[in-house]
């Protein structure tokens, strides 16, 4: 009880801050957002009890009546979700993620460079389709195997900490942030990517920091021999065959379901309905039970929900208009400023909140200031996204940095003054890229 006090205190204070600058009906949205986010951050109450309080509150406080907030709790995109996490328990059920991950480790030579860029790169492919805590967790044991010395085993859990979180941005699918903006795009009738798309346009930025992370996680470390934690390679079960017959089905689906304009039109297909369908099909060939689908995060769903709520408030109380205006001055700055701006504010920003509840929140601000600036707003909207998922500095940032720091090998300190440098050299990365390439997508 005493958390749920300090969260109430703290969103009164906001409440009443709030009023000297908007409107009673945006300082009560304020208000309730900051009792939500602190109750998400201190962990007073279960995740997906904390979600599920907008179907209560924002009604309760006339912010937006339930009319307009229960259906953002059955989006057609969080669907998108649920397939694809029931294909990341086929996978977790039948251990072809261990295979996958033991073929691609065998990849790289086994000198601390190697092993830093593999631990990163077979974390970043398993998180795209994966949860970036699962994949953490995963990996973790073997990270930690891999050698004696407690210099290099900080490094290699680092590696696999922030592979994770830059394989999220890889996929639609990859993690939360990735569905808000789906959904805030749908919501806005703007053409979203397709997943393809989503994969060619986030190409560079993962490439780039799966590039530079690793190579900046070795520097300064010695040869040594490592130990060799690789299991032999050994045949597939049944159940394996067929579900890497599903997954190479889906992806070849999803290549030609994607246009390539002007030569090919795509099949035209809706792919929430061919993550749906290809998540069932584990059922249809016993790889699933049904007691299998207990191990959805429900709690992740019913946040997607309380992340479009909040949204969707911010638009309908004109919050995200007012908050726009305070931004003014800098919609006169150059096209690069502004984006490494925003990047800048929303990768700091997500090292101390969710970066779900961020992005929420972010997005519609940062929406309607892209309509008072040189850029289009989906520019905008896809760097706040993508910056979001760049929280390298501390623990409470994201799961995959709790995870490692669970070890009890990681410092702060150390985790803090490498994930300073990435944050800052992924906000520059995303920031070219959004010049050089998604300007003459949007």
């Amino acid at each position: 009880m005493r958390k749920i006090w300090i969260a109430f205190g703290i969103s009164i204070v906001v409440f009443l801050i709030s009023l000297n600058l908007f409107n009673i009906t945006q300082a009560k949205l304020l208000g309730v957002i900051t009792f939500l986010i602190t109750l998400w951050s201190n962990e007073a109450l279960p995740l997906g009890v904390v979600s599920l309080l907008p179907l209560i509150l924002f009604p309760s406080f006339n912010i937006v009546d339930l009319k307009t907030v229960a259906p953002n709790y059955s989006k057609s995109i969080i669907f998108l979700f649920i397939g694809g996490f029931l294909l990341a328990i086929a996978m977790q059920k039948t251990k072809l993620h261990k295979v996958i991950a033991n073929k691609l480790l065998r990849v790289f030579p086994t000198t601390p460079r190697g092993i830093i860029y593999s631990l990163a790169i077979t974390t970043a492919l398993l998180s795209m389709v994966l949860s970036n805590t699962t994949t953490t967790l995963m990996m973790m044991p073997i990270a930690m195997f891999l050698t004696t010395n407690n210099r290099l085993k900080v490094r290699f859990l680092l590696a696999t900490a922030y592979g994770a979180s830059i394989g999220g941005i890889f996929t639609p699918i990859g993690t939360p942030p990735n569905l808000i903006l789906l959904g805030f795009l749908e919501d806005m009738h703007i053409k979203s990517p397709t997943f393809l798309e989503w994969m060619m346009l986030t190409f560079p930025v993962v490439f780039s920091m799966l590039l530079i992370i690793p190579y900046i996680l070795s520097f300064g470390l010695q040869n040594e021999v490592l130990k060799n934690s690789l299991t032999k390679e050994s045949v597939l079960t049944k159940e394996q065959k067929r579900l890497s017959i599903i997954l190479i089905s889906l992806i070849i689906l999803l290549i030609i379901n994607s246009p390539i304009k002007p030569f090919y039109n795509g099949l035209g297909l809706n792919e929430k309905i061919i993550l749906l369908s290809f998540g069932l099909l584990p059922f249809l060939f016993n790889i699933l039970k049904w007691e299998d689908f207990k191990d959805v995060p429900m709690e992740i769903v019913f946040l997607f929900g309380a992340g479009f709520s909040i949204a969707t408030a911010f638009i309908k109380t004109g919050l995200a208009s007012s908050l726009a205006s305070y931004f003014e001055y800098f919609s006169s700055f150059s096209p690069f400023i502004i984006l490494f701006l925003v990047a800048l504010f929303v990768s700091f920003a997500t090292e101390i909140t969710s970066n779900t509840a961020l992005t929420s929140i972010a997005i519609p601000i940062f929406y309607e200031f892209a309509k008072d600036s040189s850029l289009n707003p989906e520019i905008i909207l896809f760097v706040t996204t993508i910056a979001a998922s760049y929280a390298f500095m501390l623990p409470i940032a994201t799961p995959p940095n709790a995870i490692v720091m669970s070890s009890k090998i990681i410092k702060i300190k150390e985790m803090a003054k490498f994930g300073f440098l990435i944050d800052i050299i992924g906000v520059i990365v995303v920031s070219i890229v959004a010049i050089l390439f998604w300007k003459s997508y949007f």
